[in-house]
C-alpha cells in the first residue's frame, strides 16, 4: 500500500489517501474502512444526457465522490471492496444525498475520512504501508562478489540491498589477494544483514548460493559474530537455514522457496506461530484453567489486575458496527500494551482467526493464576455474545 497523505488533527480526526497496489492491501482496507467514514475515490457513474431537441442518452462518465459509507462488501476470491453510501460532497454528475456504489480498485487512490483514527486503525496503516513490518522470511542469494539480501511478505519479495564487489581471480602467488577481496564481499554482506534484517520480526533467514559460498561465508559470520561479541547474531544463529542455489541473482529465490526444507521452516511465520499461541491457550485451559480466559468481561478484569501476559483479539472485532464497541476492544489492546502485555491481532481470513471468532474473538494467557475469574463465570454469560 502506497501512502499518499496522511492529515490528522490533534482531536483524532482526518484523513489518510492512499493507493493499494497488491490484493492483499484490498484486505487492509476492509479492516480500516468503518460504517459513517466518508471515502473519496474516483467512479464510473451512469449519466442520462437530455439534448437541445428533447431526445435523451446516456452516458458513463469518470467522476470522483464522496460518499459516507452505510455498507461494506468484501469479495475475498475477487478481493474486490465494495462501498455503498450517500454522496455528500456536491457533484455535476450525482445529486446530493443520492446513492451510489464505490469500487475500490488496484493502483487507484482513495482517500478515507475518519472522525477518530485509533491506534489499531492507525498500527493497520503503518503495516499495509510498511511491507518489510510484516516480512517474517528473510534470504540472501549469493555467489562469489554478487549478492542479494531480500525480506519476502505473504505476498511479494523486496530486494533491500545488492552487493557488488570485484574479488580477484585466484591465482599462484595471489592466493592473498583473493582471500583479502573474498572476505571484503562476506563482510559487505554481513553488514547488508544487520542493516536491513530485523530479527525481532524474522523468523527464517535463507542462505542460497552455488557451491559452498553459503557455508564460507556463514563460517566467516559466526567467527566474526564471536571475535566482536555480536550478540544478535549469535542469539539468531538457529534461524539461518542454508540452501542450493543456481547463482547469486534475484531469479534463484523462486528454486530455492520451492524446496521442501525451505517450505517447512517458512511454515514457522506469523501465521503458524498464532496457530501455535492458540495451541498453547488451549493447552493452559486444560491443564491451569485459572491462566487461560477468554470473553470480553473476563479479559478486562484480568487487564485491569494487570495479569495479561498474551493477549489474542481477532480483528473482526474492530469491524463492528457499533463504534462505541469498537472503541472498548481498542482500549483493551492499548492498556494491555501499557501493562506490558504480548499482543496479537489475528487475521479472521486464516484458519487460527476463525477459531479465535469460535472463542469470542478474544482470550488471553495470564501471568498469574486468577481463580477469582472462573468463580464470575455466571457474570459473564452475555461476553459470549459480544
Amino acid at each position: 500500500m502506497k501512502l499518499v497523505f496522511k492529515n490528522i488533527e490533534k482531536d483524532g480526526s482526518g484523513s489518510i489517501a492512499l493507493i493499494p497496489e497488491e490484493s492483499e492491501d484490498m484486505w487492509h482496507a476492509y479492516n480500516l474502512i468503518a460504517e459513517g467514514d466518508s471515502v473519496t475515490a474516483s467512479t464510473v457513474r451512469k449519466v442520462q444526457i437530455e439534448s437541445s431537441t428533447g431526445s435523451s442518452s446516456s452516458n458513463r462518465v469518470r467522476t470522483t465522490l464522496t460518499i459516507s459509507v452505510e455498507t461494506i462488501d468484501f469479495d475475498t476470491q475477487a478481493c474486490v471492496l465494495r462501498l455503498k453510501g450517500r454522496n455528500i460532497v456536491e457533484n455535476q454528475y450525482v445529486k446530493m444525498g443520492a446513492y451510489h456504489t464505490l469500487d475500490l480498485e488496484l493502483n487507484r487512490k482513495f482517500a478515507l475520512h475518519k472522525p477518530l483514527w485509533d491506534s489499531v486503525a492507525l498500527e493497520r496503516v503503518e503495516m499495509a504501508c510498511d511491507p518489510a513490518a510484516s516480512a517474517d522470511v528473510a534470504a540472501v542469494v549469493m555467489q562469489e562478489g554478487l549478492a542479494h539480501v531480500c525480506l519476502i511478505t505473504p505476498s511479494m519479495t523486496l530486494v533491500r540491498s545488492k552487493i557488488d564487489v570485484n574479488i580477484p581471480r585466484k591465482r599462484k602467488g595471489f592466493v592473498q589477494q583473493h582471500e583479502k577481496g573474498l572476505n571484503k564481499f562476506y563482510d559487505a554482506v554481513m553488514q547488508g544483514i544487520l542493516r536491513h534484517i530485523d530479527f525481532s520480526i524474522v523468523k527464517c533467514v535463507i542462505l542460497a548460493s552455488p557451491g559452498f559460498v553459503k557455508d564460507q561465508f556463514f563460517d566467516y559470520m559466526i567467527q566474526q559474530a564471536i571475535k566482536t561479541d555480536n550478540k544478535l547474531l549469535l542469539e539468531n544463529k538457529s534461524k539461518f537455514l542454508l540452501v542450493k542455489a543456481s547463482s547469486g541473482f534475484k531469479h534463484s529465490l523462486k528454486e530455492v522457496l520451492q524446496e521442501p526444507s525451505v517450505l517447512n521452516k517458512i511454515s514457522d511465520t506469523k501465521a503458524a506461530s498464532e496457530v501455535k499461541l492458540l495451541e498453547s491457550f488451549y493447552t493452559m485451559l486444560q491443564l491451569e484453567p485459572a491462566k487461560a480466559f477468554y470473553g470480553k468481561k473476563h479479559i478486562e478484569r484480568a487487564n485491569e489486575a494487570m495479569a495479561i501476559e498474551t493477549l489474542m483479539i481477532s480483528d473482526k472485532l474492530f469491524r463492528c458496527q457499533d463504534i462505541q464497541k469498537r472503541k472498548e476492544y481498542v482500549s483493551i489492546v492499548d492498556s494491555s500494551r501499557e501493562n506490558g502485555s504480548d499482543v496479537r491481532i489475528f487475521s479472521s481470513m486464516h484458519v487460527s482467526g476463525e477459531q479465535l471468532d469460535q472463542l469470542t474473538g478474544i482470550a488471553a494467557i495470564l501471568r498469574f493464576p486468577m481463580p477469582e475469574l472462573e468463580d464470575s463465570d455466571g457474570d459473564d454469560s452475555d461476553a459470549e455474545s459480544d
